[in-house]
């Protein structure tokens, strides 16, 4: 009964013009249309459609080959944000999915887009991730910072590189970071002409 009211409602709006329907595929007829009716949805709403949807992906994008689904799901998890999260288990399975995103987005040259996967993976991490979640929150950094420097972002390749040398725990665990910091040394570096 409820599946008919909602499709009485679909084809009312295919009627009004607002959605089309290409074979049993309903779609707004515009973008604003779109946007509008995104725009009216409560807040909290929007953000548990975001994280249910991204959370229904995130399994999905484990078996995929070319990434779409993954960064997808990482999308949606991101426009949720942290605070949407329902179990604690689910903020490292988050983190990761975004590490994995990022990782997707370097392969395709898109560092831009890399750098906020990291920074989105960043702050699904909770306190004393160092301690729990030493490899991933190493990782996430690392990478956000070679994407900042990429970027041209001086500030946030320092921020992320202080904690990185702050809560390695090897020498090694801070040689990547430091050849960044060098690197963006090194190019502001101007010889006089």
């Amino acid at each position: 009964v409820l599946g008919r009211k909602l499709l009485d409602n679909f084809d009312t709006a295919v009627a009004e013009g607002m959605l089309d329907k290409i074979d049993d595929e309903y779609r707004f007829s515009h973008d604003r249309i779109q946007e509008a009716a995104y725009s009216m949805m409560d807040d909290l709403i929007r953000c548990n459609f975001h994280f249910s949807y991204g959370m229904a992906l995130a399994p999905l994008a484990a078996r995929e080959e070319d990434g779409r689904i993954l960064l997808t799901a990482a999308n949606q998890l991101n426009l949720a944000g942290p605070e949407a999260v329902e179990d604690k288990s689910q903020y490292v399975i988050i983190a990761d999915l975004n590490l994995r995103a990022g990782k997707k987005a370097i392969e395709m040259s898109d560092f831009r887009a890399a750098y906020s996967y990291f920074d989105n993976g960043i702050t699904f991490l909770r306190k004393k991730h160092w301690e729990e979640h030493y490899a991933l929150s190493l990782e996430l950094f690392d990478l956000a910072a070679k994407c900042a420097l990429t970027n041209g972002n001086v500030t946030s390749l320092n921020l992320l590189s202080q904690q990185v040398l702050e809560k390695s725990q090897s020498f090694e665990d801070k040689l990547n970071v430091m050849y960044y910091v060098m690197c963006a040394l090194a190019s502001s570096f101007k010889l006089p002409e």
